[in-house]
Parts: C-alpha cells; sequence; structure tokens
C-alpha cells in the first residue's frame, strides 16, 4: 500500500478524498467508488500501487492518439478498478474487479522497472490505459516523473474526472490524453455511466487550459448516445471550447458486459457521426472499430490533402515536412509528426 494523494480529514475517523470530481467520503475501513483507495484509521492508502495487473507494447494510435508520435509505440499499463460503472465497460474483467471479485491482483512493478521497461522496448510514450488512470494517480505520478528525465513522455487515455488539483498536479508531466468523451447529455451519464456530464466536460477544459496535448473520442451506442441532434451539440462544444484542431474519434460499438440489449454500431451511423464532426468546424474526425474507407486517414485542414493514411494501427503513408503538409505546407496539429 502507499498513502494516497489529495484527502484530508473529515470527523469521526471518516476522510473524504480529492482525486476524481466524485470527492467521496469515506468512513473507516471502508472504500472509496473506486473500490481501490480505502480509508486505514482515518487515512487514505491506494491498495494499487506498483500492481500491474496489464503490460504491453501498443501501437499509439490503438489509444487512440493519432496526433502524438504517429506510427510510434507505447509501453501500456494499467492496475484494477475504476470510478466509473459504464454498463457496456470493455475492459470491465479488470476494470470492475473490485467490486465483483476478492482481493487486488497485479504483478509488482516499480515506477523505475516500468520506465526501463519501455525505454528497453523503443517506446516514445508510456500509456496509462486499459482501466482509468486517475485511480491509480499516485503509481502513474511516480512513474510520469521518472519517465519524464528518461525523454519518454506521458499519455493517459481516461473518463475525464480526474479533478482539478489532481491535474493541476500531473499536468507538467502529462504530454496528451484521449478523453472518453461518452455522449452529450446528462440521462446517459446517470443511467449508463454512473456520473455526470458536466463533470466531464468541465475536466475537457481544464486539459485545455493546462495545454495537455487532447483527442476525444465517443463509442456510438444505437439508441443511446447517436441522436444526430445530441452529436451536432457535441461537436459544436469540441469547436467552441477545446478547438477545431482537437481530433475527434467517433468509434463502433460492440455488445459487451451488461449492455447486450444493443445492436452493433453500422457504418451509416459512423459515416453521419463523422459528417457532423466535420460540418461542425472540426479539422480532424476519425471513424474507429470498422473498416470505412479512409476513416482512419488524416486529411490537412488546408489542401483537403492526405498527409498520413492508416491501415488499422500501421501507418501506409506519410506526407509530412516536419508539422506540415508536404503538398500545401499548412500546418497539422500534434506531438512529434516529424518522427
Amino acid at each position: 500500500m502507499r498513502e494516497a494523494m489529495f484527502w484530508e480529514k473529515a470527523g469521526e475517523g471518516r476522510v473524504r478524498c480529492g482525486l476524481c470530481r466524485f470527492h467521496c467520503l469515506i468512513g473507516s475501513g471502508k472504500r472509496g467508488r473506486c473500490g481501490v483507495r480505502e480509508n486505514r484509521d482515518g487515512s487514505l492508502y491506494s491498495l494499487v500501487y506498483g500492481k500491474c495487473v496489464a503490460e504491453n507494447v501498443d501501437p499509439i494510435e490503438k489509444k487512440p492518439l493519432f496526433h502524438v508520435h504517429p506510427g510510434s509505440h507505447s509501453y501500456s499499463i494499467a492496475t484494477v478498478g475504476c470510478n466509473f460503472r459504464c454498463r457496456h465497460c470493455q475492459n470491465y474483467q479488470i476494470a470492475q474487479w473490485p467490486h465483483e471479485r476478492e482481493g487486488i491482483p497485479g504483478t509488482d512493478r516499480t515506477p523505475a522497472a516500468i520506465v526501463a521497461a519501455a525505454a528497453e522496448s523503443g517506446c516514445a510514450t508510456i500509456a496509462y490505459t486499459y482501466t482509468e488512470p486517475t485511480i491509480f494517480f499516485e503509481y502513474a505520478y511516480d512513474t510520469a516523473v521518472l519517465a519524464r528525465r528518461h525523454g519518454i513522455k506521458n499519455v493517459f487515455v481516461t473518463n475525464g474526472y480526474t479533478s482539478t488539483a489532481a491535474l493541476e498536479a500531473i499536468a507538467p508531466h502529462l504530454d496528451a490524453a484521449n478523453v472518453d468523451l461518452k455522449a452529450f447529455s446528462e440521462k446517459f451519464y446517470r443511467e449508463v455511466a454512473g456520473a455526470t456530464l458536466a463533470g466531464v466536460l468541465d475536466c475537457l477544459r481544464d486539459y485545455r487550459r493546462l495545454g495537455i496535448w487532447l483527442e476525444v473520442t465517443t463509442l456510438l451506442i444505437p439508441g443511446w448516445n447517436d441522436d444526430e441532434g445530441e452529436l451536432r451539440q457535441l461537436a459544436e462544444f469540441l469547436v467552441r471550447e477545446l478547438g477545431r484542431e482537437v481530433p475527434w474519434h467517433v468509434s463502433a460499438f460492440h455488445p459487451t458486459y451488461r449492455m447486450l440489449d444493443r445492436p452493433p454500431t453500422s457504418a451509416a451511423s459512423l459515416g453521419r457521426a463523422a459528417a457532423i464532426g466535420r460540418e461542425a468546424g472540426l479539422c480532424y474526425v476519425y471513424v474507429g472499430n470498422l473498416p470505412l474507407a479512409g476513416g482512419e486517414d488524416t486529411l490537412c485542414p488546408h489542401c483537403g490533402s492526405v498527409v498520413i493514411r492508416r491501415r488499422g494501427f500501421r501507418l501506409a503513408e506519410m506526407a509530412l515536412r516536419g508539422n506540415c503538409c508536404r503538398h500545401c505546407g499548412g500546418g497539422i496539429a500534434g506531438i512529434g509528426l516529424d518522427g
């Protein structure tokens, strides 16, 4: 165990956790909503520090982060636990473990061991992913600080519910994030994820204010969040508050976990969502989880030429000179686009 960051005593043996936007009030001997932060005799502890339950070398495009060192690899780690209760969770076996099984599994891996393995694997980044990185914040923070010293960047793949204080603390060491903006309705967040839309929008604003490179993903679930009016509102929010250059990934849902009553997302639905994003003024819109021709290619927003052509998680072609389009010289937003 490791004493947690971002908490305070709340009287009568209770503590108030300030790590995410739920701000759990935790009684003695109890755990927070994430299932991995426990009040031990009036002090809050992380139960997952150094307990790595997933460790892989992934293409950065798998995160998905299309504008961060395209074609590179990311050393990807996770512990068990999550502060959301998404009915359609794709990694529920580990994300929901603390709520559905006994114990805290994982292989003991120090931050130094993770950074050494990332360097040895030639990874440009370390990704804190698979589950929610906020809930293993102390582990991620120590790893990120050490990674930066070794010239390795850090990225979060997150549900976007980190508290402002925690995000400000890690911001100097965090280069990029892909945030799930799961829908644009409070009903969806309340009934499907057990959270609030307002909290995610505020977190996205924090990411932008802190200058962390941001990409956004929305998984389209038929009948839940694929209404064209709602998608238009979502895209307009991205343009208005995050900027036209934030990449938006719209991806296909496949029935899983506790949401088996919905059909898979159709290619036509993905295509409509992508068109809505472009009509709203977004420069970079991508479709994922279904093979749509050109759906994952990066187009120059100035001349419309393909500057990065993708096939699955592989790059088939790059037409960039530095961070600029080879065809017209216009700038392409991102980190490390020049290799």
